[in-house]
């Protein structure tokens, strides 16, 4: 019994892994899409090939990888008892804070398919550095766990 639970454990673990280095590939992307998106010339055919890759990106590999990444990480989390450590806690404050900025993201691809640029190229630029950020915080906090 102790070793199905370790190997259900590795498994959870890797599909978590697997699924959040897709979810991560694709929201360092997407801001990267709409500064190309933004800077082709308005009303020319490359903004519409533009809104049709930012709607794949967003269909096939994001919303996806985000829905199996909570999947497999709350399903890791009850399997080890994370539920109770201050790690964990600090983890999910992260990982919901990049919920939102997903959100964000994907709305602002619905706002560009509709022609409207909130914000400028250089924003969008600064913007692509959220996820990195946030990744650093959360590995030190599920390798080191440091409360």
């Amino acid at each position: 019994m102790q070793q199905a639970l370790a190997m259900t454990y590795l498994w959870l673990k890797a599909g978590h892994v697997i699924f959040v280095i897709f979810w991560m590939a694709g929201l360092f992307m997407l801001p990267r899409y709409f500064v190309y998106h933004q800077e082709a010339p308005a009303g020319s055919p490359e903004r519409a090939i533009w809104v049709e890759r930012e709607g794949k990106l967003l269909k096939i590999i994001l919303w996806p990888a985000l829905a199996v990444t909570w999947a497999f990480g709350l399903a890791l989390a009850l399997q080890i008892g994370a539920l109770q450590q201050g790690w964990f806690h600090a983890k999910l404050a992260f990982v919901l804070a990049l919920t939102a900025y997903h959100l964000y993201l994907a709305s602002y691809a619905a706002a560009l398919a509709r022609g409207e640029e909130r914000l400028t190229g250089k924003r969008l630029r600064l913007l692509n550095e959220v996820p990195g950020i946030a990744a650093a915080f959360i590995v030190v906090l599920v390798i080191v766990k440091p409360f």
